[in-house]
């Protein structure tokens, strides 16, 4: 039987909840006389065979939450504390510490701050991602609901963590990297099941829990989009992530070659996400050994890795245009801007 897991994001600062001195924390901020954090349990428990609540290293924090999870009766519900990554923290972590801390199939990441998720439509994620990798909410101007998706936790396990080691922290790299992705259309199926569309209200200040307004894609197109990029081979996988630990001990050109290695590979499977990523590593890895030992004889090689990189994530962007997906395709044209820009500055040197 496949099992599910719902992996509820609680370590968040809530910077624009604030309005005192004294910090509050948005999860425990009352909606009908329950902690939102309530609410996203309460939500998804019926949905799932376990929850995994995720926190901060904030000790205090852990205690409150369980405290409160006694009050309201909510029983088997695990607490876990990010994991330590090195020069990171975020939701990306929260989501790899979730994945870690579950043998569930398919995994619902669920932010604590959206406190009225139908189970209808959480059932309708689950359902949908079938053979792929991720399903996510998109709207009809390409945005997505980063933070509320399905995902298919070994594939999703595996990316979380090389992209940790990769010091990279946005959340939707997981679904660039995912290649097997269900684009779901809030305004197709999903409002049949939920005709207000209150499963996407997110409480990001105090005045959004009078308001209690979902985000809204201008468009009505009802489409899913299915996007398959091919197979993520797991040993190249494991070749960016054994480049990753040599860079990590400073054998920077044994790195470099590693990653020139995976990118060729990737590159030849089209799959530009990946292929990005290896030569903009291997530029990097190149530029730190230039520095360090003044090798003025790699310049030309740094400057070749980041202009093949810059290439594969335009490549990336492309496809994500032609499938309306926007908010990729802006991730993708940035890591391109990024990467010709250090093609400009080493000019200038």
């Amino acid at each position: 039987m496949t099992k599910r897991a719902a992996i509820i994001l609680a370590g968040g600062k809530g910077k624009r909840f604030q309005t005192t001195k004294e910090w509050e924390d948005k999860a425990l901020a009352e909606l009908e006389e329950k902690p939102l954090l309530v609410h996203a349990i309460e939500n998804i428990q019926e949905s799932v065979d376990e929850v995994v609540v995720v926190v901060d290293e904030n000790a205090s924090r852990t205690d409150t939450y369980s405290d409160i999870l006694d009050r309201f009766q909510l029983k088997n519900i695990k607490i876990v504390t990010d994991i330590k990554v090195k020069n990171l923290s975020g939701p990306l972590i929260a989501i790899l510490t979730g994945l870690k801390f579950t043998k569930a199939d398919y995994c619902l990441t669920v932010p604590a701050d959206v406190p009225m998720l139908n189970p209808k439509v959480a059932d309708y994620l689950f359902n949908e991602v079938n053979g792929s990798h991720v399903a996510v909410p998109m709207w009809p101007n390409g945005r997505l609901e980063t933070l509320l998706m399905v995902l298919k936790r070994t594939t999703a396990l595996k990316i979380a963590d090389l992209l940790s080691q990769l010091e990279r922290s946005h959340p939707d790299d997981i679904i660039r990297g995912a290649q097997k992705v269900m684009f779901l259309s809030p305004l197709g199926e999903i409002k049949n099941l939920d005709p207000e569309l209150r499963s996407f209200v997110n409480i990001n200040c105090k005045e959004d829990l009078t308001q209690l307004k979902p985000r809204q894609g201008e468009g009505s197109s009802v489409k899913n989009v299915n996007l398959d990029l091919g197979v993520l081979p797991d040993k190249e996988i494991q070749s960016l992530l054994d480049a990753s630990s040599k860079r990590d001990v400073g054998c920077l050109l044994e790195a470099s070659e590693l990653f020139l290695e995976s990118a060729e590979k990737m590159n030849n499977r089209d799959l530009f996400f990946w292929a990005g990523i290896a030569w903009e590593y291997e530029a990097k890895c190149l530029l730190s050994f230039l520095r360090q030992e003044s090798k003025g004889d790699f310049f030309n090689q740094v400057e070749t890795a980041f202009l093949k990189a810059a290439q594969s994530y335009r490549l990336e962007a492309e496809i994500y245009m032609e499938n309306r997906c926007y908010l990729l395709a802006e991730r993708a044209k940035a890591n391109k801007s990024w990467c010709e820009a250090q093609v400009e500055k080493l000019a200038f040197k």
